[in-house]
């Protein structure tokens, strides 16, 4: 038996760059949380600067699980696509970025970074001098958010939040993976403080989910500039991606977010970029908003983030004020 058949590709490229003495691109920036603050727009919209390479697989979590696949159980979670395209080897990890030629910012998104324990210090470990990017958003508000994107995507056994709170232990002990860890993510001070201990505070740049929303071509002009390059290219900004609700039509969510014979048809006929703009597009036209959180709701995982928010806001430097409003109950 050959040599070649005994690796894979990804093993292959790593073992022809070494030998040809080529020097293998890793991320010199990394978005690291959190999840359901705009991610993956920031994603497709760094993809489309002439001088900024992402990665082709949009959320690696290479550093979050180094050395092994986890093996979650809970609802959907073996056969989610973040499963699937989960990166656990270093030379995978490389092989990834091997289509990045001149670009001189090279990233990749993966929100679990920031939430799970481990991620800190095996950054640290293979990227010491990376820059990296946080958006913060209301812990209660990402909480439910996290919450509606699992009824969108049909997943969710329980419709019913205010259960699926004090579900949480549960579902964490029995295995479920960290998407379903709705009220566990929302505790920045935490995780933050774990790259505030191993990295200097100029390698991090944090946002708050408000910035975000009220002047998004502020936000990426300043993240340009951060990750050192031309800050007056302008994205398409209207496409929003990943956005949470109800499928109006079953079949149509189901068409657009798995795999069938029509997106295999048009994968090699249409550019990627264009098919992830219309599959946005035709996504958020297929929504309708589930109600808002409650107002006594709020006020009880307001209560639980409390004392979180408060060192978070020592943390960083900004006015969290707005996070701690308890809303009446008439709201």
């Amino acid at each position: 038996m050959q040599i070649g058949s005994l690796i894979g590709l990804s093993d292959r490229i790593f073992i022809s760059r070494r030998i040809q003495g080529l020097k293998m691109p890793l991320p010199n920036f990394l978005f690291i949380g959190t999840g359901k603050a705009g991610s993956t727009s920031l994603y497709y919209y760094l993809n489309e600067h002439p001088d900024v390479y992402m990665s082709p697989v949009k959320e690696t979590n290479f550093f979050s699980y180094e050395g092994g696949r986890p093996d979650f159980c809970g609802p959907g979670d073996r056969s989610s696509i973040s499963h699937k395209t989960t990166i656990t080897t270093i030379q995978d990890y490389k092989a990834n970025f091997d289509g990045a030629q001149q670009e001189s910012a090279v990233g990749e998104v993966s929100p679990s970074y920031l939430y799970l324990p481990k991620a800190p210090q095996r950054i640290k470990h293979y990227l010491p001098n990376v820059k990296m990017i946080v958006i913060l958003r209301n812990p209660a508000d990402r909480a439910y958010s996290n919450f509606q994107h699992k009824v969108r995507d049909n997943v969710e056994p329980n419709p019913d939040f205010s259960q699926v709170i004090y579900e949480e232990k549960t579902r964490i002990a029995d295995g479920w993976s960290p998407s379903w860890h709705f009220v566990q993510n929302g505790f920045y001070a935490t995780q933050l403080k774990r790259y505030f201990d191993l990295f200097d505070i100029n390698q991090l740049k944090i946002y708050l989910f408000e910035d975000w929303l009220s002047d998004q071509l502020g936000v990426y002009k300043d993240i340009l500039q951060f990750i050192g390059v031309d800050d007056t290219f302008v994205p398409n900004l209207n496409t929003r991606y990943n956005i949470s609700g109800k499928p109006k039509s079953k079949a149509l969510d189901n068409m657009l977010t798995r795999p069938n014979l029509v997106k295999k048809a048009l994968k090699p006929i249409l550019p990627g970029a264009f098919r992830s703009k219309m599959a946005a597009k035709l996504l958020r036209s297929n929504l309708k908003r589930l109600p808002k959180l409650s107002p006594s709701l709020r006020a009880e995982l307001i209560n639980i983030y409390r004392d979180d928010i408060l060192q978070l806001q020592d943390l960083i430097d900004r006015n969290l004020s707005s996070w701690l409003e308890v809303p009446h109950q008439n709201a």
